[in-house]
């Protein structure tokens, strides 16, 4: 079993983005602009927004944090997303998610410019991932599948089983596990809360992809020996052995599933630190499209 390390992969991702920054400055270039946009004080939401603007400090981005107010009305905030689209200087737009329920998230995701759509939620961006076209990839989906290049893991011809059809990691995941690339080539059911038999279908994978927001939800028995189990879940639970009186798990109980598993992502520092990497890869490419 091998743990698939976000952490030394995102590391090595991110050097490569500083030398390729550090080239553009020294050529007289745009330097990558990321704009994040952050509605309310959720801790979680403060955490990954708080990651991210680290990041671009770390890689000679430049980036702009908006704060607003968890009362914003959808109509000001549509504004303000506006303003950003406008502004020449601001390469890529990050609206942290989720929104408020008075929100409508969909319409805020699209007033984004798709040609600053750095998150891969636009409806253009997802349209043209879905016929091959070149555009901005959901950040987890592309993290996910930079970690399966780095390893270089050979999923051609693989049953992959993607388990939570989001728009955000789920139904991506299928399209670009099924592509006509490397990695890509496997063949891929997407399966969800409706989905009959779900453990005997699971135990056919060779790849399990667990994005369903439930903890430990994939347990040993519904993983065959030599799987590869990608893990996108990020749940909170009580540990009262924690100062804090809690800690994070994915979606696979990974205890138990690892000693079955040929490749295993963890749960902190697997899948997000590539997030981070796939959102960071595709504001340099927005920077470099608009220069």
């Amino acid at each position: 079993m091998q743990i698939l390390d976000g952490i030394a992969v995102s590391t090595h991702i991110k050097a490569q983005l500083q030398t390729e920054v550090a080239a553009i400055k020294a050529a007289g270039g745009k330097v990558p602009h990321l704009a994040a946009v952050l509605v309310g004080n959720n801790p979680a939401s403060e955490a990954y927004v708080g990651n991210k603007v680290r990041t671009c400090e770390e890689l000679g981005f430049g980036s702009t944090l908006l704060r607003f107010d968890p009362l914003i009305s959808e109509a000001m905030l549509l504004e303000e997303v506006e303003k950003l689209n406008a502004n020449p200087d601001i390469d890529g737009i990050l609206v942290q998610l989720p929104l408020p329920g008075h929100i409508d998230e969909n319409s805020v995701i699209n007033a984004i410019d798709p040609a600053k759509d750095v998150d891969g939620f636009h409806p253009i961006s997802q349209g043209r991932m879905l016929l091959g076209q070149p555009t901005f990839l959901p950040a987890t989906p592309y993290g996910i599948m930079l970690m399966l290049e780095h390893y270089d893991i050979d999923v051609s011809g693989k049953h992959c089983v993607v388990i939570g059809r989001s728009n955000i990691v789920g139904t991506p995941m299928t399209i670009l596990m099924s592509r006509n690339t490397r990695p890509g080539n496997a063949t891929v059911t997407l399966a969800h809360s409706r989905t009959k038999n779900l453990k005997e279908l699971v135990l056919q994978a060779d790849i399990i992809v667990a994005a369903i927001g439930k903890p430990r939800f994939v347990t040993a028995d519904m993983v065959k020996e030599g799987a590869i189990v990608i893990d996108v879940g990020i749940n909170r639970i009580d540990d009262a052995t924690r100062k804090s009186g809690s800690r994070l798990v994915g979606d696979v109980d990974f205890d138990n599933v690892a000693p079955k598993c040929s490749y295993i992502t963890p749960v902190p520092k697997g899948v997000g630190p590539m997030t981070i990497c796939g959102l960071m890869k595709n504001t340099l490419k927005a920077a470099i499209s608009r220069s």
